[in-house]
């Protein structure tokens, strides 16, 4: 890889050398930054091999020449008039260029045609020597013919050159555009693969070339530095997209010998670069539900700078009780995924695996199932509907009286319907005032429960309602004492055919207290010596407080 970019440079600084250092001339230096600079080469964006290469040819250039930087793509997405000359023609313009190239997003299509037409208009190249040199990975892709403005430049310029590296292109796709450096008296130089390349260099290198001035034998190369960082991964969400720099997580592994993960050496977050010791590694791209792994074998002195590609998007769940109704936080949300499956609340924004995404979202005792197909790259944002009202629950001691605030007191909603044995589909429980049920719309029976009082009230529920009911219990306390007593027990006043009491209630001590529904009730005193229970008759009146003491 690192000869790969090598190799490059060396193809822009063989132009640089043949059309910038002995003519003299200005020049601009096109660079493509359409989408497909994404694309890598064993392991590495082309993007940054031609970074990295510009950035090593500059510093070779005299810095009496006027270089100028031109790019396309870098700005939008579908425009063909996305061309931009960032840093006009002037001398000294190599950290300007450096910087400009370092800062492009590569995003839009391949309008070469008009960036080079442009370029020579920028050079005056009717008037004056003009040289453009243009790096493209990808064909004309907005209707432009690259051939016919060779040959109308060539015919209109004072003495104009167009050189052109093809990184990248086939043989068949290098013919199309090697038109615009033929018709110019231009070279093109195929950079498809290391191996052409390396031709490529020889056979121009070999070939000859004007006898430059005697200069001074160079200065022996510096040592190069060891590099401060040499992993510097950028993950993205779907091929092209933008680099992921905030919410993700790199996990890095030592690599067993099979390949699997080893011991854990990092787990680091957000923009990433790090100095890994030479040797083979896991590294795992993280972002929310969505992850990929790849394997890496680390060497002294090289920089890696691998792309992490999640294929995953975005879903933001607004769950909703009704339409138009408020965002529900106490809804759940199962989604359920390609390659697994987790839980959210409420409002949720979540990235996951692209494909198909089941999302099943419950408030209270309603739930609906929907599926989504997400593409790669793509965000989705839906409310989802489940269709329920809400009910609020409390218990009366008569109507109109005191609210029953006890923590004993228990709703349970069943289905107003009886299956063929007579009982009924319980739905949902709640205990304590104020008890709140979201339920989808049906016929249902509320069972409230305060001690020995048991009150059924039916009610209907619809999609959107928000119903307070309140339950009259018709019932009252009953307070009950008896000194030295083993238990108290709540008997029914009246005896059956043998003679028998129903029990109600039973509660061992001396002290007791019960919600009980209004009526006659006998209580009864128990002592732990046989033949001394006592029993006393009392009445309980709805809305009201009783207290009776059994004495010896």
């Amino acid at each position: 890889m690192a000869g790969l970019a090598r190799g490059v440079a060396a193809a822009i600084l063989l132009l640089s050398m043949t059309t910038f250092g002995f003519a003299a001339n200005k020049v601009i230096v096109i660079l493509d930054a359409s989408g497909s600079m994404w694309a890598q080469i064993d392991g590495k964006p082309k993007l940054e091999i031609a970074r990295e290469s510009l950035r090593t040819v500059l510093q070779s250039v005299p810095v009496d020449d006027e270089i100028g930087f031109m790019a396309y793509g870098h700005r939008e997405k579908g425009s063909c008039d996305d061309i931009q000359l960032i840093v006009p023609p002037q001398a000294g313009s190599a950290s300007a260029i450096s910087a400009a190239a370092d800062s492009l997003k590569f995003l839009g299509k391949t309008p070469l045609t008009s960036a080079v037409k442009q370029a020579a208009e920028a050079l005056k190249y009717t008037e004056d020597k003009a040289t453009v040199v243009l790096i493209t990975d990808g064909l004309e892709t907005c209707g432009g013919d690259p051939c016919a403005l060779g040959k109308e430049l060539e015919a209109s310029g004072v003495d104009f050159t167009a050189d052109v590296v093809g990184f990248g292109l086939t043989a068949d796709e290098g013919k199309q555009i090697a038109c615009l450096a033929d018709n110019t008296g231009g070279k093109y130089i195929q950079a498809s693969d290391e191996k052409a390349l390396q031709e490529a260099l020889v056979e121009t290198v070999a070939a000859p070339a004007p006898e430059p001035a005697p200069a001074p034998a160079p200065a022996p190369a510096p040592e190069p530095a060891k590099p401060e960082f040499n992993f510097q991964p950028t993950v993205v969400m779907a091929e092209g997209g933008e680099p992921i720099t905030d919410g993700n997580a790199w996990e890095i592994y030592k690599a067993n010998a099979d390949g699997s993960r080893g011991d854990s050496i990092t787990t680091e977050y957000g923009a990433y670069k790090g100095s890994l010791e030479p040797g083979d590694y896991v590294v795992v791209a993280r972002d929310d539900e969505a992850k990929v792994e790849q394997k890496f074998k680390i060497e002294a002195g090289q920089v890696y700078k691998p792309l992490f590609t999640l294929n995953a998007g975005t879903m933001l769940i607004h769950p909703r009780p009704s339409q138009g109704a408020d965002i529900s936080e106490a809804a759940s949300l199962n989604f359920v995924y390609p390659g697994g499956s987790t839980t959210h609340y409420g409002d949720t924004k979540i990235i996951v695996p692209a494909g198909e995404q089941k999302v099943t979202v419950q408030i209270g005792a309603g739930s609906v199932t929907e599926t989504i197909q997400l593409a790669a790259g793509q965000k989705i944002e839906k409310d989802v509907i489940v269709g329920v009202g809400h009910i609020v629950l409390n218990a009366f001691y008569v109507a109109g009286g005191d609210k029953a605030d006890s923590s004993g007191l228990g709703f349970e909603i069943v289905k107003a319907k009886k299956k063929i044995d007579g009982t009924r589909d319980s739905v949902e429980h709640s205990y304590g005032p104020d008890s709140k049920f979201w339920l989808p719309p049906d016929d249902y029976v509320a069972v409230t429960t305060l001690d020995l009082a048991v009150v059924e009230q039916p009610f209907s529920v619809k999609v959107g309602d928000i119903t307070d009911i309140k339950v009259p219990l018709d019932a009252g306390v009953l307070a009950m004492s008896a000194s030295g007593a083993y238990s108290i027990e709540i008997l029914s006043p009246k005896k059956d055919i043998e003679g028998k009491r129903k029990a109600l209630g039973l509660n061992y001590g001396d002290t007791w207290q019960q919600t009980v529904p209004a009526g006659d009730y006998v209580v009864v005193r128990h002592m732990s010596d046989a033949g001394h229970d006592k029993e006393m008759p009392v009445t309980v009146k709805a809305g009201e407080r009783s207290e009776i003491t059994v004495t010896p």
